[in-house]
């Protein structure tokens, strides 16, 4: 697990603690979150770590478990869809806009994007797989010149970032996603706006049909399944 940034808040550092371990499949499905043991494993007070599961459960990773605290949420192949059909529209908009008003800006910075995301692939990290789709992404939302994009979109790549990593975890490598992102970047780069959005609504077309077919494969999480293991999760700082 990357350390902990001490730039962000704590209650940021803990959401991203506990995310990431979901991601990686630390804490599977139904795996039950305690507070308390979340709070001595990273050796922080009670509240960021309940303010942090909070915001887990309200962006749809958790939910409440029977008797007692929280667990990761089973993964919803309706839910993955309609994120993603709304991502197509958030995505192809912010694509467009990006080649009508930052085709330069994608040239100088663009290639460098690209080129992380490849090695990415090539570490077979799950974690940086993940950060580098991400960063290419929001590096599309920033040359769109609209912030809410970003804004809007931001809450629902957690729940993504869960999907990603089930999948991921199951073997499945993203080569081809790298030669879309590529393709998109050079319509936005030359300025074709029509054309940078149709590739990057059948991109995120492509990718939900992806998911929700790898999502059928996963298996059935048992019914019964052992509380938070502590070791997993490093201290905040």
């Amino acid at each position: 697990m990357r350390s902990l940034a001490p730039q962000q808040s704590l209650v940021d550092q803990v959401y991203e603690a506990i995310l990431g371990e979901i991601t990686e499949g630390k804490f599977g499905p139904e795996d039950r979150l305690i507070q308390e043991e979340i709070a001595e494993s990273l050796g922080v007070s009670r509240q960021p770590v309940q303010q942090a599961l909070l915001l887990l459960r309200s962006h749809g990773l958790l939910c409440d478990a029977p008797g007692r605290g929280l667990m990761v949420t089973p993964l919803e192949e309706e839910r993955v869809r309609n994120l993603y059909e709304v991502r197509a529209v958030m995505d192809g908009l912010a694509t467009a806009n990006a080649a009508q008003r930052n085709a330069e800006s994608a040239r100088l910075d663009g290639a460098a994007v690209i080129a992380r995301g490849r090695a990415a692939v090539r570490s077979k990290s799950i974690a940086r797989m993940i950060a580098a789709d991400m960063e290419f992404h929001f590096f599309l939302y920033g040359l769109s010149g609209n912030p809410l994009i970003a804004e809007v979109s931001g809450p629902h790549w957690s729940y993504l970032r869960r999907v990603m990593g089930e999948v991921l975890m199951r073997g499945t490598t993203p080569d081809d996603i790298w030669n879309e992102h590529e393709a998109i970047l050079e319509e936005v780069m030359a300025g074709r706006s029509a054309a940078a959005e149709k590739l990057a609504r059948a991109h995120i077309a492509g990718a939900s049909d992806v998911l929700t077919s790898r999502m059928r494969e996963l298996p059935v999480p048992a019914p019964e399944t052992p509380p938070i293991r502590k070791r997993a999760l490093r201290r905040a700082r």
